[in-house]
């Protein structure tokens, strides 16, 4: 049998790669990509992610310098300012995992890129060019991508499911005054866009889109130019800078979590708990999973045992989140209560009560 195996080179995968590499025993990461991608995602990382990456061995400014001290969420026309709790930052998820697998590497974990998994059995693990892998443990952080025989069940996605859209635009001028030093929420009707700029001055738009709107629209370009013209303020953003390619992903199941494992494997990042992107709170799960089940196993806890207590952690930030966004996929309800929320601190609370607790490292 091989030691420990980490299927997934993103966060999730690294932090757990760190923790035992730090504890000598280091493990081998199997990643699809021959080339580290910049991955669909909002790239939002709050003021505890940014401790525990620390933690991790990466300091915030080799992420980014700039950092974002304000919440502001739009709806109906209507527009609110919060401070954040604490600092933040937005980087591409290229910067990112360049970082964390770098560093992984560094201690010593084993990278083998451009392999790909075809379907997993328990733990082993059968690659797409023939062989097969029965590790000592199996580490899944394949993020968003299922892996036949350990898929997340279809009933996760719901009846109309949760499309993910990404268009990053060039660093302008125009965005830089309009965005600033802010993480940006647009609501609208059964969905959200979150804007921030990020570590190399592009400016992420990242959306949140139940299928039943990009259906009627017909095409994402064109849901972009409804959406536009709905929200004022959001088009004034999307007809700012150069924009690349509208990037997707589909049936992101919001709300979803492994509440029973299978022994020897340890389900991480998205494969562990998805919570709702508004939330800014998935990289934060990622690095929590990861490192949280590579001591579990160091010290020789029960994969199964490890996955159910992980879900009840998870569960109160998700369930939050989750009926966040179910009042923010319907702005002519969210709208009225911008104010109140954040006259009230409400803002503050709900940033607080939807971060995951960080294992100590």
């Amino acid at each position: 049998m091989i030691p420990p195996l980490i299927l997934g080179g993103g966060p999730a995968g690294a932090a757990a790669a760190i923790v035992l590499a730090r504890a000598g025993t280091p493990a081998t990461v199997i990643e699809r990509t021959r080339d580290t991608g910049d991955a669909l995602c909002g790239g939002f990382l709050s003021w505890r992610t940014l401790d525990a990456l620390a933690a991790l061995g990466i300091e915030r400014n080799r992420l980014s310098r700039d950092r974002i001290t304000r919440l502001r969420l739009f709806a109906q026309g209507r527009c609110i300012e919060s401070p954040l709790p604490a600092p933040a930052i937005a980087v591409s998820r290229r910067h990112l995992d360049s970082l964390l697998l770098g560093h992984a590497a560094a201690l010593g974990t084993g990278v083998e890129r451009g392999v790909a998994a075809r379907t997993i059995d328990s733990r082993t693990i059968r690659t797409a060019d023939g062989a097969t892998l029965t590790p000592e443990a199996l580490f899944l952080a394949t993020g968003k991508h299922d892996v036949r025989g350990a898929a997340r069940p279809a009933a996760a996605r719901g009846a109309d499911p949760t499309l993910g859209l990404r268009q990053r635009r060039a660093p302008c001028a125009t965005l830089d005054r309009l965005v600033g030093d802010a993480i940006e929420l647009h609501l609208f009707d059964r969905g959200y866009a979150g804007i921030a700029r990020q570590e190399d001055g592009s400016t992420n738009i990242c959306l949140a889109v139940h299928r039943s709107r990009l259906e009627a629209a017909g095409d994402p370009a064109r849901l972009l130019a409804v959406l536009a013209a709905e929200s004022p303020a959001l088009g004034e953003r999307l007809s700012a800078g150069d924009g690349g390619a509208i990037e997707a992903v589909a049936n992101v199941p919001y709300g979803w979590r492994a509440t029973r494992g299978t022994p020897g494997c340890f389900r991480l990042g998205d494969q562990a708990a998805v919570i709702p992107s508004l939330a800014g709170e998935g990289m934060g799960i990622a690095l929590a999973s990861g490192a949280s089940a590579a001591q579990a196993w160091l010290a020789g806890r029960d994969a199964a045992a490890w996955q159910r207590g992980f879900a009840r952690r998870a569960a109160r930030p998700l369930a939050i989140a989750g009926a966040v966004r179910a009042l923010a996929e319907r702005p002519l309800l969210a709208a009225p209560l911008l104010a109140l929320a954040a006259r009230s601190g409400l803002i503050h609370v709900i940033a607080r009560a939807t971060r995951i607790d960080h294992p100590a490292h």
